[in-house]
Parts: structure tokens; C-alpha cells; sequence
């Protein structure tokens, strides 16, 4: 019979796959992680239009937004909510002012000479 199909238990050898394993006792350091390069996707307005006006669409054509400078916005790294921002023009760019980070707590005041134990 197939050893796939066999109804009787299969004991497995994982010594030979242990001692053929390639472990260098090196580890990720915090310096590694920080080296690592996520997705950033700032939600700067959606809109939405006729089929007849995206036929019309050409090189040069401007899209309304639904948000203006000064509104906030969503940001996500790889696709998860991270913080909320503040759309903001500098010198003809537009960027982003984080205002939030999602999930955060705030920092408590502490007061001269206190520490956390």
C-alpha cells in the first residue's frame, strides 16, 4: 500500500532534518529592522465621475478631489491604518503633518524628577 494512503501512523525522523538545518546563532537586530522598506499610501481624496467624463479623459485633464489642504486624511503602511494627517502645501508640494497616531496614548505629564518603575 502507498505510505500516503496507509491507515497506519507514520514515524517521522526529525533528528536528520535538525542536523542538516543551517543555524548560524546570528539574529535580526533592531538596526536590521530598521532597514526594512513598508508601503506608505496617503489617502489624498476619492471622486467619483460618469463613464462619459472618464471617456473624455486626457493628457492634461484635472480631477477634482474631495479634500482640500488643511483637511485630514488617512495614512497606512502596507495597508494598515497607522495615523491620521493633515494635508498641507509647502512651497507648491503637497505633504502630510501627522496629527495622530492610531492607537497611540498619549503621554502622560509627569511631574520634575519622576520616573516610571
Amino acid at each position: 500500500m502507498n505510505r500516503f494512503c496507509s491507515s497506519e501512523p507514520h514515524v517521522h525522523e526529525f533528528s536528520e532534518v535538525l542536523s542538516s538545518a543551517d543555524v548560524t546563532g546570528e539574529h535580526l537586530g533592531i538596526e536590521d529592522l530598521k532597514k526594512v522598506r513598508l508601503s506608505l499610501t496617503i489617502d489624498l481624496g476619492q471622486t467619483a465621475i460618469a463613464v462619459r467624463d472618464v471617456l473624455e479623459l486626457k493628457q492634461g485633464s484635472v480631477i477634482p478631489l474631495n479634500k482640500l489642504a488643511g483637511e485630514m486624511t488617512d495614512i497606512f503602511v502596507n495597508g494598515i491604518p497607522l495615523a491620521k494627517g493633515e494635508i498641507v502645501v509647502i512651497a507648491d508640494g503637497l505633504h502630510v503633518r501627522i496629527a495622530e497616531i492610531i492607537g497611540a496614548t498619549p503621554v502622560e505629564e509627569k511631574e520634575e524628577g519622576e520616573y516610571d518603575a
